[in-house]
């Protein structure tokens, strides 16, 4: 599910970046690629991968 937000994020932060635009002071391209990258540092870390992960590391 974080990947997916993290690929909605950077595909943001890229049409922003290519259409030279902004969301505001506190919202632009580092804003959005920093919040993109923790959302990819979260899928690698596992979280939201549901209890069908934990499910399965039980069993072996």
């Amino acid at each position: 599910m974080f990947a997916i937000i993290a690929a909605v994020i950077f595909g943001l932060a890229l049409l922003l970046d290519l259409a030279d635009a902004s969301l505001g002071a506190v919202v632009n391209g580092g804003t959005l690629m920093l919040a993109g990258l923790l959302c990819v540092a979260l899928h690698l870390a596992g979280v939201g991968a549901g209890a069908r992960s934990f499910a399965f590391r039980r069993r072996r």
